[in-house]
């Protein structure tokens, strides 16, 4: 299973990033190897439509389970839709985050947590 983590910079020591749309960075990580593949956020510069463009990249990475802070309306039915599972974060490193969720100590979204356009 694939698990992808917003971030501010590359790798598994990366700061999870607050934003899901606007993050630098995704970090994708192998459940069953641990090995992770960062990758730039082609959608954080957009004028408009980052998190939609976001949710996109998501699933076309594979993600089954996205670990982000905040996430709005349209990006959540897209993930949704995709049937990838979206888990709040707060803080710490990607490293963090990803074993809270393998602890199963994090909090399923059962809807968006942040309004459309919001950048944090």
């Amino acid at each position: 299973m694939k698990i992808c983590v917003t971030a501010s910079s590359e790798g598994l020591n990366a700061p999870v990033d607050s934003r899901f749309g606007r993050a630098p960075f995704m970090v994708f990580i192998d459940s069953e190897t641990g090995e992770a593949e960062s990758r730039p956020n082609l959608a954080a510069t957009a004028g408009h439509g980052a998190g939609t463009q976001a949710a996109q990249a998501v699933s076309r990475g594979g993600a089954e389970v996205l670990l982000t802070a905040n996430c709005g309306p349209k990006a959540f039915e897209l993930l949704r839709a995709a049937e990838v599972e979206v888990f709040s974060i707060v803080g710490g490193t990607v490293s963090e985050a990803y074993e809270a969720w393998k602890n199963d100590s994090l909090t399923r979204l059962e809807n968006a947590n942040a309004a459309s356009g919001w950048s944090g």
